[in-house]
Formats: structure tokens, C-alpha cells, sequence
């Protein structure tokens, strides 16, 4: 096939400027929106008025965003790509984002790759995977990445999660837990980088926490999912100050 210049794909999003605003009378479930750098914005309970991606004006410095739910529980709020990643035929895929919580509570969140994927609305619980106690459910066929929630027992840290590859998934949450807790107030970078043949290893403020051969399935169509969700009867939040994809161009398609 024909190639030039353009192989390599480079999305970065630093939401600088960019809100759909808590209590907007528009409902983005039903109308997608976009981030400048081309994320779509998902969720269930976006249309709602206590819900939204918010422009942080304070404490926000170099461009961060609020990811913002309801009061419900399984409402959500999260940024996703189309499913345009397969690993054998682009190489690869690297994801980078640098997240924090105002708490630790009655939440979940999860950055990673997944095939299921959704133009407006989204959860995790009943979509993508639940943790309770020391199981995990994953009910994506296929997704890698980092998960972090307030029903498994270790609530505070974060867990590489995996499913689909030659390797099987794995539902013991204590034999993934990457043994690096969010703080509330603080930010951390997460990294996640697969390689052609399904291998993926997970970072956290650049230290190396998991690696596990086969984790990835090399010839699904996946996506790349950041999202938070409540997980009570409190509103919930992420703050997001960007989001890194790197990957090959596909030249065979």
C-alpha cells in the first residue's frame, strides 16, 4: 500500500481551554463532544446537571480538567478513542496520563485499552469489569490497563488488569496490585506499553510495576478508555491534566 511521511500517530491532550460545564443544558450523552485533541467525551449521567468536564481555574496550572459524575451510583464521566488500535499490524500502542482524586472514596476509575466502546454513553461496572473484596470480573473481552476502586479490599491502589491475550486474565485482585496507592491531592503518571506480540507493562511515575507476556490480544480492534464512576450516592471526580497515545500507522489497510 501506498505510505508517506505521516506513520507515526501522536495524540496528545493537555485541555487547555477546554469544559463542558456542570449543569450545561446541553446533554452530551446524546450530542458527542470532543476534546481538541480529538477524545470523546462519554459517560452515563452526562446530560444531568451535576455532572461534566470542568476547566479547573484553580490548582490548575498547565491545563487540567475535572471529570466529574453524579450522585448515582455506576454514573460515569471519561474520555475514549475509537477502537483503531490493534497491536500486530501498528506495533504497539503507548498510553500515558497524569491523574489525581480529590478522594479515595465510593469510586472507581480506569485507564487502559478495552474493545468495548460507545459513542455517548459508559460505565465501567456491567461493560468493562468490577472489583469486589479480592475478585475481579472482567467482562470485557479484551482490555489491559490500570484500575483502581473502592470495592476491592487494597481500595487505594492500583491494579494491572488484563484480558483477552494468550495469557488469561487474571481475577485475583492481589495478583495484580501494582503496590503504588493514589493520594488524594497528589498527581500521578500512568504509562502502559504493549508491544506487537501482546506483551504490556505498566508504569507509575515512571517505575516499572507489572509486566506479563501475552496480556493483549494482537489482533483485536481496541480503544483507549479514561474514566471515572461512582460507585455511591456522591458525586465523584478525576482530575486529568493530559492524555499521551502513540502508536504506528497501520500502512497494510
Amino acid at each position: 500500500m501506498a505510505q508517506s511521511s505521516v506513520g507515526k500517530i501522536r495524540i496528545f491532550d493537555d485541555f487547555i481551554g477546554f469544559e463542558i460545564p456542570v449543569a450545561s443544558t446541553a446533554a452530551p450523552a446524546s450530542a458527542p463532544y470532543f476534546t481538541p485533541g480529538g477524545l470523546r467525551v462519554v459517560g452515563q449521567g452526562l446530560a444531568e446537571t451535576d455532572s461534566g468536564v470542568v476547566g479547573l481555574d484553580s490548582d490548575g496550572i498547565s491545563g487540567v480538567v475535572q471529570l466529574t459524575t453524579t450522585d448515582e451510583a455506576q454514573h460515569s464521566a471519561g474520555f475514549t478513542t475509537n477502537a483503531c488500535f490493534d497491536m500486530a499490524l501498528s506495533g504497539g500502542v503507548s498510553i500515558e496520563a497524569r491523574v489525581r482524586f480529590n478522594n479515595l472514596d465510593t469510586k472507581e476509575a480506569y485507564f487502559g485499552l478495552t474493545d468495548v466502546v460507545t459513542d455517548g454513553v459508559g460505565i465501567l461496572e456491567g461493560e468493562q469489569l468490577t472489583g469486589a473484596t479480592a475478585t475481579l470480573t472482567l467482562t470485557a473481552s479484551d482490555l489491559c490497563g490500570f484500575y483502581l476502586s473502592a470495592e476491592l479490599t487494597d481500595d487505594e491502589d492500583w491494579h494491572g488488569v488484563y484480558n483477552g491475550g494468550t495469557t488469561t486474565g487474571e481475577t485475583t485482585s492481589t495478583n495484580v496490585d501494582l503496590d503504588d496507592d493514589a493520594v488524594a491531592g497528589e498527581f500521578q503518571v500512568l504509562r502502559l506499553e504493549v508491544e506487537s506480540n501482546g506483551t504490556a507493562r505498566w508504569y507509575i511515575d515512571g517505575d516499572l510495576k507489572q509486566t506479563v507476556t501475552g496480556a493483549v490480544s494482537t489482533s483485536t480492534d481496541l480503544a483507549v478508555l479514561l474514566m471515572v464512576e461512582a460507585k455511591g450516592a456522591a458525586v465523584e471526580a478525576m482530575d486529568v491534566d493530559y492524555v499521551l497515545i502513540e502508536t504506528n500507522r497501520d500502512w497494510t489497510a
